[in-house]
């Protein structure tokens, strides 16, 4: 909406710095940030008054998770209250992938926001329906993957880029929509698996979102995507003010969600910025980069799917318990060990996945 301002300018005055993306994005990422600061504790209060006894233990969790008992959830609103805010207020909003990015979180956010209501009001640990949520959250990805298959440019459309190969493409022509749900959705339902201990998905989802910032301003821009030999998609540097709102939003939401926690984030904040991640991926032609920035959220993913696979099939379990954070819990590691630990892990794939700009 700022972005307006720049009617304003002559060319060389202060309205002028509007017109940058980077000066738009630090105000985005201090105007999420300072939000949720100022928000922050009111909610929490407010979430604490409603849901009376919090978000739902399962009985066959770690026993120190029993000390959480009382703790509210829907803390993602928070994060999703200071990225609207700061997106709808530095972004321009007659960029295509902006709306495709925001609404698919908000949308993901719905579904979360359902889910932990159910809980909540069930007081148990299963929420809203299994199938409904993969229905719903199907249709907002495929709407998103037309979208932005529609609006890349037409030797990009429905094209996928891969790593490490500069001009290597591989045409899915039709299926590129399907392959754009099973992104958008993994991603969603991967940081909600990793949203299990205070502070775990937030600090990693924030260095996942960085590396995507650096990503889609590199890709927005043709001189930046000419010199690292990656594919230009124009437009997509709008999304660096998107996600700098997210990180000021979740640095806002770590303060309150530190251990030990005040708030959880809850379904309504790890599908919402679970799905955002994977929108990005997929607006910047960087689908499979996602799968290693985002490596920490495979893994957890996996270790889920390994589980009731092997379970299955031979009544045992690989891992004492999944998803594998809980595993290393069971083992006698410290939560406070295990999410610093994590993150670092995070930080490292980030890193990877960001050479593979330079490594083609």
């Amino acid at each position: 909406m700022l972005y307006w301002l720049t009617n304003l300018s002559d060319g060389g005055d202060f309205f002028n710095l509007f017109r940058y993306i980077t000066f738009r994005a630090g105000g985005a990422f201090f105007t999420a940030l300072v939000f949720g600061f100022l928000f922050g504790r009111p909610l929490i209060d407010l979430l604490r008054r409603k849901q009376k006894k919090g978000q739902p233990i399962r009985d066959d969790g770690p026993q120190n998770h029993f000390s959480k008992a009382g703790t509210p959830t829907m803390g993602g609103l928070l994060i999703l209250a200071a990225l609207v805010v700061g997106t709808l207020l530095w972004a321009r909003l007659d960029n295509g992938y902006v709306w495709i990015v925001l609404l698919v979180t908000l949308g993901f956010a719905a579904i979360g926001f359902a889910d932990d209501y159910a809980k909540v009001t069930k007081q148990h640990h299963a929420g809203l329906s299994g199938k409904v949520r993969l229905l719903i959250g199907l249709c907002i990805a495929a709407a998103a993957g037309a979208a932005a298959a529609w609006l890349h440019p037409a030797a990009l459309s429905g094209e996928l880029a891969l790593p490490f190969f500069k001009d290597a493409l591989i045409n899915l022509g039709l299926l590129y929509v399907p392959f754009a749900v099973l992104v958008i959705l993994g991603a969603a339902n991967a940081v909600n698996l990793t949203d299990g201990l205070d502070g775990l998905a937030i600090m990693p989802v924030m260095i996942a979102a960085g590396s995507f910032a650096v990503i889609a301003y590199m890709v927005g821009n043709a001189n930046f995507a000419n010199y690292l030999g990656v594919h230009f998609v124009p437009g997509t540097g709008e999304l660096a003010v998107f996600v700098a709102a997210l990180i000021g939003g979740g640095l806002g939401f770590l303060w309150y969600n530190a251990p030990p926690a005040a708030v959880f984030m809850g379904d309504t904040g790890s599908l919402a910025l679970g799905g955002a991640l994977g929108a990005i991926a997929v607006a910047t032609k960087h689908e499979i980069v996602l799968a290693i920035v985002g490596g920490l959220f495979v893994v957890e993913a996996l270790s889920v799917i390994i589980q009731v696979l092997y379970f299955k099939r031979t009544g045992k379990r690989v891992f004492l318990m999944a998803p594998i954070h809980h595993h290393f819990e069971k083992k006698g590691w410290g939560e406070a060990q295990i999410v610093i630990r994590f993150w670092i892990i995070a930080l490292i794939l980030a890193l990877i996945g960001l050479a593979t700009l330079k490594l083609r």
